[in-house]
């Protein structure tokens, strides 16, 4: 499978949102990526279910919403009502995982379950098979901006070992930090998805860079 790119609106231009998703419907980007934050369970506050829906009314490619909130399951069905494909919960914010996965998958939408960089691939292996996607946290989540941690290149390649010994489609997904200089690397160690915010947003060419994520060959 191609790899896939979703750029991530966190980083986007709010004042033009309209032109920064058609901007993405027009690129080779395959997703959108939408962080959700709630100043609790991260110490900042993005957007919510009125911005979702307009933003789904632009788009032309599946939303990939990743919740960084405490209690994902409160607003399961909200996210879905808003236009959501994939929901991400956070692993560190559900005490009952795959409970919560299953009320994901009863709304007809793909599962994902984030991991912060402290935290274990080994912890996922008992559900991996309930699990569409994990996306990998290569910064601390709550910013955009920072600096990739160079130990997400072990933590892809055990999770695709793991993937691949049960012979299981699950995605990884690599979220922070990712620029064209660490972008080979992590397909190399097994990322199927690079989530990218400021690297794309923030370059004289947003659309162009785009195409150079999707087009790295290995």
């Amino acid at each position: 499978m191609k790899h896939l790119i979703a750029p991530s609106l966190l980083a986007a231009d709010f004042g033009n949102l309209q032109a920064e998703c058609e901007m993405i419907n027009n690129s080779d980007a395959d997703w959108f990526h939408l962080d959700i934050m709630d100043g609790m369970f991260v110490p900042n506050i993005s957007f919510g279910m009125p911005v979702i829906k307009a933003i789904n009314k632009h788009t032309l490619k599946p939303l990939d919403v990743h919740l960084m909130i405490e209690n994902p399951d409160r607003y399961i069905k909200d996210f879905k009502e808003a236009g959501a494909n994939i929901l991400t919960v956070h692993y560190e914010a559900c005490p009952h995982l795959h409970r919560t996965l299953q009320a994901i998958k009863a709304e007809g939408m793909k599962t994902g379950v984030a991991l912060n960089p402290h935290t274990s691939i080994d912890l996922l292996e008992p559900i991996l098979e309930d699990i569409d996607l994990v996306c990998i946290m290569s910064v601390n989540p709550g910013f955009g901006g920072q600096s990739f941690i160079e130990g997400t290149y072990r933590k892809v390649a055990k999770l695709k070992e793991l993937i691949t010994k049960y012979n299981l489609d699950t995605k990884i997904e690599i979220d922070g930090g990712v620029t064209s200089e660490n972008a080979k690397m992590l397909l190399e160690a097994g990322a199927d998805v690079l989530v990218a915010g400021s690297f794309v947003f923030k370059s004289k060419n947003p659309t162009q860079t785009i195409k150079e994520l999707k087009e790295i060959i290995l």
